[in-house]
């Protein structure tokens, strides 16, 4: 595509690293093997009752008075599908809590073919999906109990992902795997499984130890990352992938949370940047989704300021040998889809670190307006940036098939 460096005339089409998927009503009774089916995830259809907040988590009940609503079953526990994940074609005042259905949802939010339609709608080529009921890096599975139906659970789920929602899109659904976050080793086998396929990109919790698992710093999670690095799968990790959204009081409307939600991701690149996770494993990389970017300058500052001045009383000295910035700049990227703040701070950003998203089809969306959402944050951006923050970095992030002649020029 061409441009100036005074703007770009015709931006290049997207791709979008962070979007998600509605889980067909098949999914674990055409994947799970048949001796799981019958303690595996079952869909239904119910009224849906009250809300509370609990633990950090909604809990609903069914009432058969209620609002018509799609719903999994699984150990006991039930899990709705509301309009606020699945809100594309709603207005915002129509995009809340309430139960909806796959029919009153748009099809593309489970149907991989109305996907590519409505993504060829939004100006986007090519697109990674967050899952919905497992959610965003399989906590249903790692809460249950019957952990070898689980891990039965979590290999269907990344067989649907890859051979069936992205299997007939060309490239243009990109694989997204789990692993089973209870067991360290048989998550390094499911990184190996589906690498051998070609997947290239995992999720994974942006704060372990919110689940009860251990925590990055403790050399548990090794493994893992030495597989990641070995086979080039890139460890995306979402906002709210930790089951806690940040909240300045536990009385706070949600509101609050959503406007906090990026604390997570800079909560979380601390962690990694004084772990010496990425100095131990210099090829990881780490992709943090839907924590938008313009908080990163001072957050770079501030670690960097951080080890310069406290290295030694703060237990970093040998273990960080580096300014934490050359390891964010080197391995980290970030994601962003209304952020011109960060579009302002783009250098120091990281125009090679920088990617861009759409959250289809979440209530924070930039579907259709896509393109124009875009233009409005790249407009004033030489072709070459706005090329690497629409897709170029994107595709070296994930080692796409898409502009790879273009993307080694730009980065050679």
């Amino acid at each position: 595509m061409s441009g100036n460096e005074s703007g770009t005339k015709d931006i290049p089409q997207v791709i979008s690293v962070d979007d998600h998927v509605i889980e067909p009503a098949h999914l674990f009774e055409t994947w799970l093997p048949s001796k799981y089916r019958d303690q595996g995830p079952k869909p239904f259809t119910a009224g849906i009752g009250e809300l509370a907040y609990v633990g950090g988590k909604y809990r609903f009940t069914t009432d058969p008075d209620g609002q018509i609503t799609d719903w999994w079953r699984y150990e006991g526990e039930v899990f709705p599908y509301k309009r606020i994940i699945a809100a594309v074609g709603f207005s915002r005042d129509e995009m809340t809590l309430d139960g909806i259905t796959r029919e009153q949802m748009r099809r593309g939010c489970w149907d991989p073919k109305a996907r590519l339609e409505d993504m060829d709608l939004n100006h986007v080529e090519a697109s990674l999906c967050f899952p919905t009921f497992p959610r965003f890096c399989g906590q249903t599975f790692a809460e249950a109990r019957d952990k070898e139906v689980a891990l039965a659970c979590v290999r269907a789920y990344n067989d649907w992902m890859v051979e069936e929602w992205c299997g007939d899109s060309g490239g243009r659904l990109i694989p997204l795997c789990l692993i089973p976050l209870w067991d360290v080793d048989l998550a390094v086998a499911e990184i190996r499984r589906n690498a051998a396929r070609g997947v290239r990109a995992v999720t994974f919790s942006e704060i372990p130890t919110h689940l009860g698992l251990p925590s990055i710093h403790s050399g548990y999670w090794d493994p893992f990352f030495a597989a990641c690095e070995e086979t080039g799968t890139v460890v995306n990790m979402h906002i709210g992938s930790s089951s806690q959204m940040p909240a300045a009081s536990p009385d706070a409307p949600p509101a609050v949370q959503a406007a906090l939600s990026f604390n997570n991701a800079m909560a979380s690149m601390m962690d990694f940047l004084f772990s010496g996770v990425l100095v131990k494993f210099p090829r990881l990389k780490l992709a943090y989704s839907e924590g938008q970017m313009g908080w990163i300058p001072y957050a770079l500052e501030r670690a960097d300021d951080v080890w310069e001045e406290h290295r030694a009383w703060g237990g970093v000295r040998d273990l960080v040998p580096e300014p934490p910035s050359s390891y964010y700049y080197r391995q980290v990227f970030c994601c962003f889809f209304r952020d011109k703040h960060g579009i302002e701070a783009i250098e120091t950003v990281g125009v090679d670190n920088a990617t861009f998203e759409t959250d289809y089809p979440h209530v924070d969306s930039t579907w259709p307006h896509t393109k124009r959402v875009a233009e409005e944050h790249v407009g004033g951006l030489s072709a070459e940036v706005a090329y690497k923050l629409l897709r170029g970095n994107a595709i070296r992030m994930l080692d796409l098939p898409f502009d790879q002649d273009r993307t080694v020029a730009a980065t050679a």
